[in-house]
């Protein structure tokens, strides 16, 4: 019995799945999406994530790390050089795995696995979609502006009188006291 192995052994021995994670990742990172099953994507989102995170930090001993993952030097500079700066305020949840459907072989489940921040047609659609979306209560609320509007309008007018009265009165008590000054001088 397999109870508490949480590990998806994917049909392959241990150094065929390494080398196949680490092909994966590799293509992954060099072309932002690939297309696999939901088996193998999920398993490559626990393998990849955590060297995206490692690249965060670009040090030499971070380098080294993710490069013996990955075992190739081109794909290591990519991630070190584009996607960490993509991701650097990004908490977690560097890739997204979309099902697309079956295969028509066997009939295996297919998805696409792609990182989030490189898919630009669904992040446009996102923008779009945002700025069409409106509610049928805007009508009623924009009608309750105005009326508030209508209301400070009224009451701006009578704000600002006071505030010329006190203006003036600012301005007449010193002249009085002058007046005051002077008569004292010349007594």
């Amino acid at each position: 019995m397999r109870h508490q192995k949480s590990i998806n052994h994917l049909g392959r021995t241990s150094t065929h799945r390494k080398a196949m994670l680490s092909n994966m990742a590799s293509s992954l990172i060099k072309h932002k999406r690939i297309s696999t099953t939901i088996a193998k994507a999920k398993a490559l989102r626990g393998y990849v994530e955590p060297l995206i995170t490692r690249a965060k930090i670009d040090s030499t001993h971070s380098r080294r790390v993710v490069f013996s993952y990955l075992q190739d030097k081109e794909a290591v500079t990519e991630l070190f050089r584009d996607i960490s700066v993509k991701v650097a305020d990004r908490p977690g949840g560097y890739v997204r795995i979309l099902k697309t459907g079956f295969r028509l072989g066997d009939n295996a489940d297919m998805c696409i696995i792609e990182l989030v921040d490189y898919n630009e047609n669904l992040l446009t659609v996102k923008d779009s979609a945002a700025k069409k979306a409106t509610r049928r209560r805007k009508p009623a609320a924009k009608k309750a502006t105005e009326g508030t509007e209508k209301v400070v309008a009224e009451k701006a007018p009578k704000a600002e009188a006071k505030a010329e009265e006190v203006v003036e009165e600012a301005v007449e008590t010193p002249v009085e006291e002058e007046t005051k000054d002077n008569e004292a001088e010349t007594k």
